[in-house]
């Protein structure tokens, strides 16, 4: 076995540090190692202190996920390593840097001290994979910082900086230079310190009155068990029996809640999130040797919400950014919205007023686009118009440096076409953002026929610089996102025409754990971008021939119903608060009556959710059956960060696998007898056949 573990001396002071790359996990291997370490270190009587520390750019980032799939994590157990630490002769000192996640802060609070670089993030981020801090975080973290600062850190999951900890009492002393050195230096002054009292699980908790209320304050704003909150509100009540239980019995306790929340649907779903996220960044069969384009210089064209939006993206990350528009106003509107939005970070404390210039000053807008003659990498994010965008890319063709890539931003058209009217197809792709671009984090990277592969390598790499979640999708309409839901707005249209009304749709569609219902997110997206995009379909000849299909969402726009920026839409609008609007539900009356369709008052929840969803998986298994993602778990990604998919469920592709194909294809073959499948909406793709059957 390599050495994942490993001891040296400097003086009197003995050096325990973990090595194992890329993020310190605590593996079973590393844990066999920590033990025997410090079994052998704890009868040394040449040192006065031992410090804990890790090799690489962080601490220990947590546990090593993999094994929370088996039925017992391997021994040893991490409580008994902490257990043997704190019953040490002499002081243990944890040695803080990168980010300290999990399992690893666990470990630094079975430490006497605790020290950290002043850049270092800390946290117990486990609710995030749907269970709790399983080895101590919940009865040791309140014991030392207390009960309410605890309970905020343990239920929300977000980590802390060095300055806060060292604010509560996490960590005892920060660093700004010279870790080691320091605290090196830190151990000498404390080996006469009697540290019997610096053990964190002798010292006692008592919830006062306002701990109780923080408690109560807190627990009712967390989900319910049955909506993604199961962990956090087990977490929580972990973290209160901290203050009535031994610490031995309150790590048994804890340890029990752990196990039961592990094996829950909820955080299986969360868990196969956080894999999907990170193996949609991995592009199969490329060399990993593969040179990169060197990306220094961003130019965007269009000046409009998406375009600045994709700008600040940019240049939050460093990147200097020409913004290019045709109209002058345009522009202005442009600086003022990056002005506005850089001044609400300022007052929000995200950042200083320093930041918040060199940033502004990293974005130039011009009219003129030989400006974007010098970019590394140009996007295209102007209106969904495609005579405009070839002319665009036309252009671009002929102004761009050689081995410039050339992207668009096109939320469904058809970018081979685009890379052909540049003349540069292999230097073509799609960069789908969504807005605003410059907070929601998906990013659908497309991938034309021809697009090379350095150019599609670069584009991922360079979206983890700009913080986004990168899949890829081939080309079709839509891409991934878009494509899937289609097939969700037009069976939302159908229950309207059927005489199910917004808000009963929104409503059983959010309590599924969707961020918004269809109804709402159209009004706030613009009832006049999503006409715009059925109407361009129209143009191309793409869609079905059904005289109702997505007739809502066109006779909205026709009556200048645009949504919460004209006050009504599928609702009516007061400022932003969305009411059930008598005029919208007659127009929808009439649009049946007019298409044939009989009102119905029967329609359930139940109906809506399935009508709505189904549809959406089938597309999934026809994106795969086309080879247009690579994994089910690329889809999954696009939907959770994309599109307010409630993650507690995974993702529709695993949400599927968790109801079983077999019930989807069931209600599917039911929904197509109650409703007609005339235009093939019930058709059941072969893999999804195929996975039901099994």
């Amino acid at each position: 076995m390599s050495a994942l573990v490993t001891y040296t001396q400097e003086g009197d002071i003995g050096i325990v540090t973990i090595d194992n790359p890329p993020i310190n996990a605590s593996s079973q291997a590393v844990r066999e190692q920590l033990l025997s370490a410090f079994e052998q270190l704890r009868n040394n009587a040449d040192i006065k202190a031992i410090m804990l520390s890790c090799a690489g750019r962080t601490f220990m980032a947590g546990a090593d996920i993999r094994e929370f799939d088996l039925p017992e994590i391997p021994a040893p157990d991490p409580n008994d390593i902490h257990a043997l630490i704190e019953s040490m002769q002499v002081p243990v000192v944890a040695v803080m840097h990168g980010t300290v996640l999990g399992g690893g802060l666990e470990l630094c609070l079975s430490c006497h001290y605790r020290v950290a670089q002043d850049s270092t993030q800390m946290g117990l981020p486990e609710v995030k994979l749907g269970v709790l801090p399983g080895s101590g975080g919940t009865q040791r973290l309140p014991r030392l910082v207390g009960f309410t600062k605890a309970l905020g850190m343990i239920v929300s999951g977000q980590p802390i900086s060095a300055a806060h900890a060292l604010d509560i009492g996490l960590v005892d002393a920060i660093f700004n230079d010279d870790l080691h050195a320091q605290a090196l230096a830190y151990c000498r002054n404390i080996t006469d310190v009697d540290h019997a009292n610096r053990v964190i699980g002798n010292l006692p908790l008592t919830l006062s009155d306002t701990d109780k209320a923080n408690l109560e304050q807190q627990v009712n704003k967390l989900p319910t068990a049955d909506k993604g909150g199961n962990a956090t509100r087990a977490a929580a009540k972990c973290t209160e029996l901290a203050g009535s239980l031994s610490l031995a019995e309150g790590l048994a306790y804890e340890r029990q809640a752990f196990v039961a929340c592990r094996d829950t649907d909820e955080s299986k779903a969360l868990r196969h999130a956080f894999f999907a996220e990170r193996e949609a960044a991995r592009i199969p069969n490329l060399p990993r040797d593969l040179p990169l384009r060197n990306i220094q210089s961003i130019g965007i064209v269009g000046a409009g919400t998406m375009g600045t939006g994709i700008a600040m993206s940019f240049a939050n990350a460093g990147f200097p950014v020409v913004l290019q528009d045709l109209s002058a106003q345009t522009l202005t509107r442009a600086n003022e919205l990056i002005a506005k939005t850089y001044q609400g970070s300022v007052t929000k404390g995200r950042l200083t007023p320093q930041e918040a210039q060199h940033r502004t000053d990293l974005i130039s807008t011009t009219e003129d686009d030989l400006q974007l003659s010098t970019c590394d990498l140009i996007v295209e994010a102007v209106f969904e118009n495609f005579d405009i965008k070839k002319a665009i890319f036309k252009r671009l063709g002929e102004i761009a440096k050689p081995g410039a890539i050339l992207a668009s931003n096109t939320s469904s058209l058809d970018v081979n076409v685009l890379a052909e009217c540049s003349g540069r197809v292999p230097d073509v792709l799609g960069m789908h953002f969504f807005s605003p671009a410059n907070i929601m984090r998906l990013l659908e990277v497309v991938r034309c026929d021809h697009t090379a592969p350095e150019v599609l390598a670069t584009v991922m790499r360079l979206a983890k610089r700009i913080n986004k979640v990168a899949a890829v999708s081939g080309v079709c309409f839509g891409f991934i996102g878009n494509r899937m839901l289609e097939g969700y707005l037009r069976e939302a249209e159908f229950l309207l025409l059927e005489g199910a009304t917004p808000s009963f749709i929104d409503k059983a569609l959010e309590d599924y754990g969707m961020a918004m219902g269809p109804c709402r997110m159209i009004d706030m997206a613009g009832v006049d971008v999503a006409a715009k995009v059925v109407l361009e379909q129209k143009k191309s000849g793409s869609l079905p021939d059904d005289d109702t299909y997505r007739v809502v969402v066109q006779r909205l726009f026709e009556e200048g119903r645009y949504g919460q920026k004209t006050s009504s839409g599928y609702y009516r609008y007061e400022g932003r608060t969305p009411v059930e609007d008598t005029a919208a539900l007659e127009l929808f009356a009439r649009l049946a009556q007019e298409h044939g369709i009989t009102q119905r008052t029967d329609i359930s929840a139940q109906e809506v959710v399935e009508r709505c969803l189904y549809p959406l998986i089938a597309e999934g298994y026809k994106i795969l059956e086309e080879g247009i993602a690579y994994r089910s778990g690329d889809i999954d990604t696009v939907w959770l960060h994309g599109y307010g998919y409630p993650a507690f469920r995974g993702g529709p592709m695993f949400y599927a696998s968790t109801i079983g194909p077999d019930r989807v294809v069931a209600s599917m073959q039911a929904f197509a007898k109650h409703t007609g499948n005339a235009f093939g909406y019930w058709d059941i793709p072969s893999s999804l056949a195929k996975a039901g059957a099994n």
